[in-house]
């Protein structure tokens, strides 16, 4: 939960017709106190495994899922977000570039969406947060492979990634300074 993202999920936040669609579904006021939260420099690891708490939580519905997912379809929060993802990867801007140019491509968007219905896919993007939050590299690379082998919609995401070098991008090591 980087700060600039956090600013990107707080524009989205601010848009009248996303928090109307959330309304009835999650606490507003919760939501939004966790979101300044995680946007000053020194949050705690506290309030990030609250916001993991409350994104795993809010991503098993299905209505709340659709509304998160058609943030990457509005061009301004989309490109806000790859903005983010370019400020963090500053010392790799071939992986920032592939990742922008996914998330600009309508097919793999249409994928991630599709990877994101599977309960697989889901269970195991909670699973990296997990294994990420506690150093856990190498159940990750265990669980990731399963994840290929037996869902279909996570090998058809991998090739659309492919298809725009994230995933070589993946596998180059950072420049040294």
């Amino acid at each position: 939960m980087d700060r600039n993202v956090v600013k990107v999920l707080l524009a989205a936040w601010e848009r009248p017709d996303f928090r109307a669609g959330l309304r009835h579904l999650i606490d507003l006021d919760e939501v939004t106190s966790l979101l300044a939260a995680l946007a000053v420099d020194d949050h705690d690891d506290e309030v990030r495994r609250r916001a993991m708490e409350l994104l795993r939580s809010a991503l098993e519905t299905a209505e709340i899922r659709g509304a998160v997912l058609l943030l990457i379809e509005t061009d301004d929060i989309r490109h806000s977000l790859a903005a983010a993802i370019s400020d963090n990867l500053a010392d790799r801007s071939g992986l920032a570039s592939s990742i922008r140019s996914a998330l600009d491509d309508p097919a793999v968007r249409a994928e991630i969406r599709d990877a994101l219905e599977s309960q697989g896919m889901r269970t195991l993007v909670w699973k990296t947060a997990e294994d990420e939050f506690r150093g856990r590299r190498l159940t990750l690379v265990r669980e990731a492979t399963l994840l290929l082998l037996r869902h279909r919609p996570a090998r058809r995401l991998v090739w659309a990634l492919k298809r725009h070098g994230v995933i070589r991008e993946l596998r180059r090591r950072p420049a040294l300074t």
